[in-house]
């Protein structure tokens, strides 16, 4: 379980939302609450106090230089863990990792660069886990837009978040800040 201080890096897929929602449909313990959906590139990244100009600036000059078409398009089930790979991030993840890489993702359990994925339920018990991923089969595909890199961070009452880093090559480097 995260600690509060805990910080990632994501891109948001709103359009992945009713993923979500339907597993929240079959067992609401599956979904993790408090964030969208989503597909982290690095998690976890720093700790909050640790995030300031100097990282978020290193993080932008990691990120791809314009919008990212991406297509869901599969399901991955295994156990109680159902996702959606999201292989046109992969790139984008692996960047963000190397120019990090003290900070191994999933702590190491996965690899050192795990294939991006949005994660639709995690821990859920096999029947309904079974059950999701089959709903989530047929609400596929789904073909987005990623434009903008977000920093989220663990707090006593949930995530929130620090900034948002657009992709556009144009764009300023650091949308928003929460200190």
């Amino acid at each position: 379980m995260a600690q509060v201080g805990t910080t990632a890096v994501l891109a948001l897929l709103p359009d992945a939302e009713p993923l979500l929602e339907t597993a929240a449909r079959v067992d609401p313990r599956a979904v993790r609450p408090g964030v969208p959906a989503h597909a982290a590139l690095l998690y976890p990244w720093l700790d909050a106090d640790e995030v300031g100009e100097a990282e978020l600036r290193l993080l932008r000059a990691a990120m791809p230089p314009g919008p990212l078409r991406v297509r869901l398009s599969e399901v991955e089930h295994s156990g109680g863990f159902v996702g959606v790979p999201v292989p046109e991030l992969d790139a984008a993840a692996t960047a963000v990792r190397r120019a990090f890489p003290a900070h191994a993702p999933y702590g190491g359990r996965f690899g050192a660069d795990p294939p991006v994925h949005v994660t639709v339920a995690l821990d859920a018990e096999a029947e309904a886990s079974a059950g999701i991923a089959a709903r989530t089969a047929t609400r596929l595909p789904i073909v987005t837009e990623v434009d903008t890199f977000h920093v989220v961070a663990l707090t006593p009452t949930g995530w929130r978040a620090l900034a948002a880093l657009p992709l556009a090559e144009d764009g300023p480097v650091i949308t928003q800040t929460v200190g």
